[in-house]
């Protein structure tokens, strides 16, 4: 059987939590992760609690607030997709995250199929605005600050629990994982659906898939490898290899 590094064809990469731990960011499933240390927490990316209960509202502006992606940088898993795009592979992501740190490493084909946290938006009207300027609304008093169009509830721009994907973002994403001939999992327990079936996507079209996370996964009997090692090291490693140097 060839080794699936040879293979010269377009690279998918569907990316979870995971890869971001390096920059400081916690996962969620994790042994250490958000919801695991504070089952609360999940109930903020729950939608029909954000809109039923403006004390969660409100506690969700200061956990937006308090973000560790504010702070955070891209590390050397996120630099290591931006230096297999520079050799001249093709390379789609597809990120379960909303930190945007592969577009700030200098990835520049990125599909965010749960959107980011960077932008506001209605949830009643099309009124949009960015995150900093919501959250000086609540520095200056507003702990629930509601639409200034239609008096609505805003939230992030992010796909929470009990909310419809983007369709578009889907299309895009099974696009990526259709065409691929390499499909690396990276840093997702590929629980959340239907991102983590992009894998099986990518498989049934005749890919690859590489998955790289500490902790076992629902595909991994579709794997044609699996490494357990940290991924800031492992991902930098597997971009050498598939590069040849």
């Amino acid at each position: 059987m060839t080794d699936w590094r040879a293979r010269r064809g377009p690279i998918g990469v569907l990316t979870g939590a995971g890869i971001s731990t390096d920059s400081g960011i916690p996962d969620f499933r994790g042994p250490r992760g958000v919801w695991t240390e504070d089952p609360i927490a999940e109930l903020l990316s729950t939608y029909q609690n954000y809109v039923a209960d403006p004390e969660l509202r409100t506690r969700a502006w200061l956990a937006r607030r308090d973000n560790p992606a504010w702070r955070a940088i891209p590390n050397a898993a996120h630099q290591a997709l931006v230096r297999l795009a520079a050799s001249g592979r093709e390379v789609g992501i597809i990120t379960q995250n909303i930190d945007r740190l592969h577009q700030r490493a200098g990835s520049d084909s990125v599909v965010e199929i749960h959107g980011n946290m960077f932008e506001v938006v209605c949830i009643d009207c099309d009124f949009t605005d960015s995150m900093a300027a919501t959250l000086e609304r609540v520095a200056a008093g507003e702990p629930d600050p509601a639409c200034p169009d239609c008096g609505g509830i805003l939230k992030a721009a992010t796909v929470m629990f009990g909310q419809q994907l983007d369709t578009a973002a889907i299309r895009a994403a099974v696009q990526i994982a259709e065409n691929a001939e390499i499909f690396l999992a990276v840093g997702s327990s590929l629980q959340v659906e239907p991102a983590a079936s992009m894998c099986a996507v990518a498989v049934d079209a005749g890919a690859d898939l590489v998955i790289v996370n500490n902790e076992p996964t629902p595909y991994d009997d579709y794997a044609a490898e699996i490494v357990r090692d940290p991924i800031g090291a492992a991902l930098p490693r597997l971009v050498s290899e598939i590069l040849g140097d």
